[in-house]
């Protein structure tokens, strides 16, 4: 009687995950919880990143199978299945809906120059790409490490399922953790960049902008960036639909949908999977170490290149334009923005920059999805 207890206590103990764990699982769960700390401790991102945290800890529990497909007549895991709207492309232009429903590109219709700071902002997203080649990436791998540049996480995780799927972990985690790092990344990037009289510079107050102004925006660009670049359309057209939601005034309650209960719930689902792409075989390789240096090295470029375009302006205006808004260019929305008025209220306590920086940042939110329709046209 002992000897079949026995048998069956060790027949139990090998189907536990706890044979097959090795120190990949284990560094990985360790990873995962720091990454939770950071969220929830620390409030780094932790809408994306407690979820993102949290499928990468599921996804490194051996015996699991969560992320498993189909096997003969015995179905996929559940996390399998619900990465399919990561591997189709359907969560992040979802996510993009959502944030055009809560974005008011005002500010970008009132001073329409910002649109260029918010392109400049993006030069850090093809010199990281041309970095990325030297390292010996594959161009479809480059594409999709330089998007971390543009400080859009959705975008980023667009564009690496489709052109670097194996990389989607590593890609996704660098470009949410660097935007959640704006408020330290950013400032002495832009003191190096400005002088003293330049950071005091108190801008004018923008125009007001009509209802016509702002419904007609949404339909224009669609047309536009979709026609130049069809690639671009997912993002931009969903990001645009949930702008015209938000401005029409006639469709409120699918506005408060999409970026409230639509919004949480893709969220939930796009953070757990795309965290549950990094398994340790996957994760753990010396390439992710160059990734998250190439992410840090894209976000800083875009950076310095909307200050230096700022700086530029700020001769060609006669000193009407603070540069500091330049480094709202990268589309981490509204957290750039803020970056902006707190360094133009540092050197100057009379200056408020939030709305002007707000031009260049939901600027950058529309420059970042143009650059993956182009890096799409060009790779994909």
């Amino acid at each position: 009687m002992l000897a079949e207890i026995f048998e069956i206590l060790v027949n139990l103990w090998a189907t536990t995950g706890f044979v097959t764990m090795t120190g990949g699982h284990l560094l990985m769960i360790g990873v995962s919880c720091v990454f939770l700390y950071l969220a929830i401790y620390k409030g780094y991102e932790p809408l994306l990143l407690v979820p993102i945290s949290f499928g990468m800890l599921l996804a490194n529990l051996p015996m699991a199978g969560l992320m498993d497909g189909p096997q003969g007549n015995l179905p996929g895991g559940l996390l399998y299945y619900l990465y399919q709207g990561v591997k189709l492309g359907i969560y992040p232009p979802l996510i993009f809906l959502g944030v055009g429903a809560m974005t008011d590109f005002g500010p970008l219709i009132a001073n329409p120059k910002t649109f260029l700071l918010g392109a400049a902002a993006q030069l850090g997203i093809f010199t990281t790409f041309i970095g990325a080649i030297a390292l010996n990436f594959t161009p479809q791998e480059a594409g999709a490490i330089g998007i971390i540049g543009g400080a859009d996480g959705p975008t980023a995780i667009y564009l690496a399922s489709r052109l670097a799927p194996h990389r989607l972990g590593a890609i996704a985690i660098a470009a949410y953790s660097y935007m959640a790092l704006v408020p330290i990344i950013q400032p002495p990037i832009m003191r190096l960049l400005t002088t003293e009289k330049e950071r005091k510079t108190v801008m004018k107050q923008l125009r007001e902008v009509s209802k016509v102004e702002k419904v007609l925006f949404p339909i224009l660009v669609t047309l536009l960036v979709s026609l130049l670049l069809p690639p671009a359309a997912p993002l931009v057209g969903m990001l645009m639909l949930g702008n015209l939601f938000r401005e029409s005034g006639v469709v409120t309650r699918l506005s408060d949908t999409s970026q409230n209960t639509l919004m949480n719930i893709v969220v939930i689902f796009l953070g757990v999977t795309v965290g549950a792409t990094a398994n340790a075989k996957e994760f753990l390789q010396a390439q992710t170490l160059y990734i998250i240096g190439l992410g840090l090295a894209a976000f800083c470029v875009g950076t310095a290149g909307g200050v230096l375009l700022g700086k530029l302006m700020y001769v060609l205006t006669g000193g009407e334009v603070n540069p500091l808004i330049g480094s709202a260019g990268v589309s981490a929305v509204p957290m750039a923005a803020r970056v902006s008025q707190t360094e133009g209220r540092r050197a100057n306590p009379s200056n408020y920059l939030l709305m002007h920086a707000m031009g260049p940042n939901v600027a950058g939110v529309i420059g970042s999805a143009v650059a993956a329709g182009v890096l799409l046209s060009i790779l994909g």
